[in-house]
């Protein structure tokens, strides 16, 4: 029995990634809003309720894909932060950074669909949570790093508004323990800036504007971490 269910789960993986590949390159055809499990199914020589049984919506499928891409992105991050764990924090910054961006060029309609236009009609579940915040967790450790060596500075431009701070203490013990609320802000704000970064280039905002698009990147992701406060070994952090 446990070879025939191995065999069975098997053969359900291999139907489910086929599944996936396939909404995949509906994706970059037509885009996540046009997404249709009959089209998928018609495409793999299936009966919709054959489908059905792996994936019993559209909503169900769009999640699969959302966390697969979170996860994507997260690994690519996670990768680059693992790989120089003694190097300095503007260098483990650099190299998250570069990482997101190259897994984002890569794939850029599953960039599109986790940080894109919102799907009509789709309301993201509590699954896509913990994928979807590896990013930034990957950036609030590089400055729980850099505090923990002396290599933190204030963040730029003083203190944000007491709301502000509120909100971010509120996920220092469980995200970034030891980590200032202001700190911990600066790094969201670096966030979302460095996504802006990204989706400006993916979605060609860039064309006819930046053609060093390499270095200007590179500039701009070193810009966000000397404003959370990173600094190299020897600079000033008071």
């Amino acid at each position: 029995m446990t070879a025939i269910r191995t065999a069975r789960e098997r053969a359900r993986d291999e139907v489910t990634r086929a599944i996936k590949d396939e909404a995949r390159r509906q994706l970059a055809a037509d885009g996540a809003s046009r997404l249709s499990l009959r089209a998928v199914a018609r495409e793999l020589g299936m009966v919709s309720s054959a489908l059905y049984r792996y994936f019993p919506s559209r909503d169900e499928l769009l999640t699969a894909l959302i966390v697969d891409a979170y996860n994507a992105l997260g690994d690519a991050v996670d990768g680059a932060l693992g790989a120089a764990p003694d190097a300095e924090p503007p260098d483990r910054w650099a190299a998250v950074c570069r990482a997101a961006r190259a897994w984002a060029l890569a794939h850029p309609h599953e960039y599109a669909l986790i940080h894109g236009t919102p799907v009509p009609g789709y309301a993201a579940p509590d699954d896509t949570s913990g994928p979807g915040v590896r990013l930034p967790l990957a950036l609030a450790a590089i400055a729980t790093q850099a505090r923990r060596a002396g290599q933190l500075a204030p963040p730029d431009g003083g203190p944000p508004p007491a709301p502000v701070l509120a909100d971010a203490a509120t996920h220092v013990p469980e995200h970034a323990p030891g980590l200032a609320p202001e700190t911990l802000a600066a790094v969201l704000a670096a966030w979302a800036q460095l996504l802006g970064l990204l989706s400006t280039e993916i979605f060609g905002q860039f064309n006819g504007v930046i053609a060093a698009r390499e270095q200007f990147f590179d500039h701009a992701a070193a810009q966000l971490g000397r404003s959370v406060g990173l600094r190299r070994a020897g600079e000033a952090t008071g």
